[in-house]
């Protein structure tokens, strides 16, 4: 096991839920929380705002289980493999312990984490057997950045789909809207619509009155509107060229053993991703890196 990397005052290493290692930040700024089993983002509270992400009360907390909520990693596949029915659902990045590589803080009080995920037997194994090295970085600070930069170590190009799978903690999501995908094309994946079917955002917002399932072919900019706790987060990315945007609603939260039968108001995910037809084509030796930076604002604007 690699020695432990020496950690500023505002970074502590902790036993998390169900004994599993987490990460501990508190700055000025704001407080977050970072378990290695997946490098997993299970909180990020800025100063004076409520808890911006979402964790399910019915989440495991137990190696080889994924965790319900905060910002999964979604990779080397997003959803269902396409050629491998008993692979896991979103790759196995989200159930794999990670390496904490260092933690530094800037002079504004920003903390910046780096964790380090390689291939290994258990990877080379799977549905996406190929060489590889992933960095994650999480900047804990009035923003929460997080960029995954994936290189392909083999000496052939290889082809992946990932996510990070964010869950947005909302006052009730049938007053939600999601501004920034008009006009998109997306993929609508939920059961009521028959799909997978092809559909076109119109020239509204996202709004939410049943299960919804969509990944959008953009990689705008968005802003999730919340007038019951009267905020705005806006989800920028970069490297994105999918925008997923999922709520279970009443149905599929009770089939869902991880999530409690009512949580579904509570949550919303609004991911940068590159599924589908965005998935990322990367030369040996080539670097993908997916970006997404979350920023809270008071108010929820005019959402007539």
């Amino acid at each position: 096991m690699p020695a432990l990397p020496a950690l500023p005052p505002s970074v502590r290493l902790a036993e998390g839920r169900g004994g599993l290692a987490c990460v501990r930040v508190e700055t000025p700024h704001a407080t977050a929380e970072v378990y290695l089993h997946g490098a997993h983002v299970t909180a990020w509270q800025p100063s004076g705002q409520e808890p911006v992400l979402w964790t399910s009360a019915a989440s495991r907390f137990e190696a080889g289980a994924p965790i319900r909520g905060g910002v999964p990693i979604c990779f080397p596949w997003f959803g269902a493999h396409p050629a491998a029915a008993d692979a896991p659902a979103h790759g196995w990045a989200r159930t794999t312990a990670w390496e904490l590589r260092g933690a530094a803080e800037d002079a504004s009080g920003d903390v910046t984490l780096e964790l380090g995920l390689a291939d290994s037997d258990a990877t080379r194994a799977s549905a996406w057997p190929h060489r590889f090295a992933a960095t994650y970085r999480v900047t804990v600070g009035g923003t929460l950045r997080l960029e995954l930069a994936v290189t392909n170590h083999d000496d052939a190009p290889v082809t992946l789909t990932d996510a990070l799978h964010t869950y947005l903690a909302v006052g009730d999501v049938r007053g939600v809207t999601v501004e920034g995908l008009e006009g998109a094309s997306y993929v609508d994946k939920a059961p009521a619509s028959g799909g997978p079917v092809d559909a076109r955002q119109g020239d509204e917002p996202v709004r939410f009155t049943a299960e919804t399932d969509r990944v959008y072919a953009s990689g705008a900019t968005v802003r999730v509107v919340d007038p019951a706790l009267d905020r705005t987060v806006t989800v920028a990315k970069d490297g994105s060229g999918s925008t997923v945007v999922w709520n279970p609603w009443v149905g599929k939260a009770r089939a869902m053993a991880d999530l409690g039968d009512d949580e579904w108001p509570g949550m919303v995910c609004v991911e940068a991703a590159n599924v589908g037809a965005a998935a990322v084509h990367l030369a040996p030796g080539a670097t993908h890196r997916l970006v997404q930076s979350l920023v809270v604002a008071t108010g929820a604007g005019d959402t007539a």
